[in-house]
């Protein structure tokens, strides 16, 4: 089963979001299948430990097959909730914790296997050796088909080269957060065939006022016959990394516009110049 080029985020999904009943997170998960969308994105820390059963109890009653869908998960983080009773946040890489991360993520989502693991961020305390020994084990038993990264930089992934094959990397990236067009990170991927996941797409757009890029939002709305929403997500897109959005939406309206987003393509000159408005500055 290959990625859906959007991805549906489940973090707002249970308790650090909206909440949502079996029945809400059943349907939610129906409407995003039905739109083209295949691939759900899981954390074990989620909801405090608690969202991936959620969506596994919602899932199950979905009527949809599990060879359909991609499960995404990422473990190593240690996040103190009432199921984590622990001090602080910190990173857990050895062989214990991530064995037993992907064993609760397949108890959670009531799953044989999943589609692909994350390392959630890096820890400066990461033993190559160790992870990679863990993950092709993972990966020879069946218990995961595929590996990947998260929030990891171009030194951090090349540490893996040659000991386990990176298909990953869900980082932060929108018309907010371009830093990683700039630093060498998304060429680094494209050469070493690592698919870029694009957590937080819309970045800050609807939080913070920028009115130059309202103004240029407005004019390309109209020019491409779309909504704000499927404009940033379309300049993503069209990026030649192969951009994939990972949506956090939990509304089916955004979910039927995400894949409109797909269809977009927009002119050299309107990238650039949305790439301009929202820094504020000509490109370097």
């Amino acid at each position: 089963m290959n990625l859906s080029r959007i991805i549906s985020g489940t973090m707002n999904w249970g308790t650090w979001g909206v909440n949502y009943s079996k029945q809400e997170m059943r349907q939610l998960i129906s409407e995003s299948f039905d739109s083209g969308i295949n691939s759900f994105d899981h954390a074990d820390i989620y909801g405090g430990y608690t969202t991936e059963k959620s969506f596994g109890d919602a899932f199950a009653d979905s009527g949809i097959k599990r060879e359909d869908v991609f499960f995404i998960s990422k473990c190593g983080i240690m996040y103190p909730s009432e199921k984590m009773p622990i001090k602080i946040k910190h990173y857990d890489y050895s062989k214990d914790h991530i064995i037993k991360s992907v064993d609760n993520s397949l108890k959670y989502l009531k799953t044989d296997y999943l589609d692909s693991l994350l390392l959630h961020r890096p820890s400066p305390l990461m033993d190559v050796s160790i992870i990679t020994d863990t993950i092709n084990s993972l990966i020879k038993s069946g218990k995961i088909k595929s590996f990947g990264v998260s929030n990891f930089t171009t030194s951090q992934m090349e540490m893996f080269k040659g000991k386990v094959e990176i298909l990953y990397n869900q980082i932060n990236l929108s018309l907010s957060h371009v830093e990683h067009m700039f630093d060498g990170t998304l060429e680094y991927m494209q050469v070493n065939n690592i698919l870029p996941m694009a957590y937080s797409p819309l970045g800050s757009y609807f939080k913070d006022e920028n009115d130059e890029l309202n103004k240029v939002v407005e004019k390309l709305k109209s020019k491409y016959d779309c909504t704000d929403y499927e404009l940033l997500l379309c300049w993503l897109l069209n990026h030649p990394s192969r951009i994939y959005p990972v949506i956090g939406t939990t509304k089916s309206d955004r979910i039927k516009k995400s894949i409109k987003s797909l269809k977009i393509q927009i002119d050299l000159i309107d990238w650039f110049e949305l790439l301009e408005a929202s820094q504020g500055k000509r490109v370097p």
